[in-house]
């Protein structure tokens, strides 16, 4: 893995020591005067359900061969990216600079405030929507939230997809253990848009 120490930051802005990183090409400038506030939760499989492959990546930097399998058809052509990814092993990705605006909310509110790329970082868990997590996705989560957090104090909320666009998405879904990831940041729960423990997934 790729750290810091192995080469110098791909772009201006902040990337992270503990991640490897995978510079994407869909990013822009955030509002100005726009503070970081609030962690979006995702999940992500690219086939759906399929786990450990490149396609996540390729999508996220623009280099994905739609023609590689039929689900992807039916993204063709979407231009999407996100701060972070942690694998299944815990893994970290990174893909944007932390200053940078990614494109990982679409329409999307947050406490009135529309536009929710505008003001945070958007970190997706390798997984199907509404399964279960890995041990070591939670542990990496809570430590990225406490890396980022004491990189900027303004970032005092933690939500899924779900919550800043209900109706339209449902990541990470009733699987996401979000007791779990409170009692590892230790943050107050008014930080987090649930508080919910991660629901048994039928099999």
């Amino acid at each position: 893995m790729l750290t810091a120490a192995d080469h110098p930051a791909p772009t201006e802005g902040t990337w992270l020591a503990q991640a490897r990183w995978v510079p994407s090409p869909h990013h822009g400038p955030r509002p100005p005067g726009a503070s970081l506030d609030l962690i979006v939760v995702h999940s992500i499989s690219l086939p759906p359900g399929e786990y450990g492959g490149a396609a996540i990546e390729q999508l996220f930097t623009g280099t994905l061969d739609w023609d590689a399998h039929p689900y992807f058809q039916r993204i063709r052509g979407l231009e999407v990216s996100s701060h972070f990814l942690i694998r299944r092993d815990g893994e970290l990705v990174q893909f944007v600079a932390c200053e940078r605006r990614a494109w990982h909310a679409g329409v999307s509110q947050w406490h009135g405030r529309a536009n929710c790329n505008d003001f945070s970082i958007g970190v997706e868990l390798e997984g199907l929507e509404g399964d279960t997590f890995e041990p070591a996705q939670y542990d990496a989560l809570a430590e990225l939230c406490q890396t980022l957090r004491a990189r900027w104090p303004t970032l005092c909320a933690v939500a899924g997809h779900e919550h800043i666009a209900p109706g339209r998405k449902r990541d990470p879904g009733p699987g996401f253990d979000w007791a779990r990831l409170i009692a590892l940041t230790g943050w107050p729960t008014h930080a987090f848009a649930s508080t919910a423990g991660a629901a048994p997934m039928p099999r």
